[in-house]
């Protein structure tokens, strides 16, 4: 199965509903990637996929990846600057550990949206929301080495 045909549309956009709503409350930018596979260390691929998004060009460098590959069953969650200089190193443990506890028994679409919810939470203690906040990022999901959804 290719990453692009693992969440029904109606998963997609429940997932894009969450991090909509997640990002009501925090300046952070929040996005989910998805790739079939991941040769190596997951975090070195979130990094490499974080760059390749863009995701280091907000304004506040407050943008946060969940990183999956699907086959491999691998994850990371990664933030970038702005949120690392005001964090514990362990900051998304929790977060991923219940992610990994959900995917183990297939519940991919609801764990994937309660990590986005708690990360919406977590960001907003450091980076609440502001009345002229944009949405820096888009929120569509994207997938496989293409970048694109």
């Amino acid at each position: 199965m290719f990453s692009k045909d693992f969440f029904s549309q109606i998963q997609k956009q429940a997932i894009q509903d969450a991090i909509a709503n997640a990002e009501q409350n925090t300046s952070g930018e929040i996005r989910l990637h998805v790739d079939d596979k991941c040769s190596g260390e997951p975090v070195s691929k979130a990094i490499e996929t974080f760059e390749k998004l863009k995701m280091h060009e907000t304004e506040l460098r407050n943008g946060v990846l969940i990183y999956v590959a699907i086959t491999d069953k691998k994850l990371a969650i990664i933030g970038d600057k702005g949120i690392d200089a005001v964090v514990a190193e362990d900051f998304w443990d929790d977060i991923k550990n219940k992610l990994i506890e959900s995917f183990k028994v297939e519940k991919f679409t609801e764990g994937l949206v309660q990590a986005i919810e708690q990360s919406g939470i977590q960001l907003k203690s450091h980076f609440p929301f502001q009345s002229d906040d944009t949405n820096e990022l888009s929120n569509d999901i994207s997938f496989g080495a293409d970048q694109s959804k």
